[in-house]
């Protein structure tokens, strides 16, 4: 009986370590020295994109090339972190297109998703070329996580074996009596 017990509390904490993976570590698959994205990531055919890259850090100095199967080839030149381009007329709605950013010899990749419709105009664009991008940590040793996060992370896993031993004790006393 004590054996079903524990194997219990054992399965429950792998569980809870299971669960409370860091999402990024499943989402993202490119680690790159620089940061990159394409705003907005959702736009219709014939629409405009910018072409982020994040030069802060020193994780690209060269040229950046972006390529993709809706967009025509795009040089960022060494002393600009953005460019823009238009999405192919031909792009098929509801299709997501993989955007690949090369930049001294490392490449990373994001995704465009092509919605229904056409645009009446250009499609609007956030960017503040004066600031430079911030498109996240991009490989540090924690990947941006906080504090905070790190201590209720592990307050869960804690609070999850705390209350398996708890009710795996509690069983055994009421059994022995």
């Amino acid at each position: 009986m004590r054996a079903i017990r524990v194997a219990s509390a054992a399965l429950l904490g792998v569980t809870a370590l299971t669960f409370s993976a860091p999402a990024a570590v499943a989402k993202e698959t490119d680690i790159t020295p620089f940061g990159f994205s394409v705003l907005p990531s959702t736009v219709a055919a014939g629409g405009q994109v910018a072409l982020l890259l994040e030069r802060n850090h020193g994780g690209c100095r060269g040229s950046a090339t972006v390529t993709s199967e809706v967009l025509d080839t795009v040089i960022i030149p060494p002393h600009k972190s953005y460019a823009t381009a238009v999405v192919d007329w031909d792009a098929r709605p509801g299709a997501v297109y993989r955007v690949t950013f090369t930049c001294d010899g490392v490449s990373g990749s994001t995704s465009v998703t092509v919605t229904g419709g056409r645009p009446d105009g250009p499609t609007p664009v956030p960017l503040h070329p004066d600031r430079g991008v911030h498109a996240g940590e991009g490989g540090t040793s924690i990947a941006g996580f906080d504090l905070k996060e790190l201590g209720m992370g592990a307050a869960l896993i804690t609070g999850s074996i705390g209350a398996a031993y708890y009710f795996s004790r509690r069983r055994a006393d009421e059994d022995d009596a």
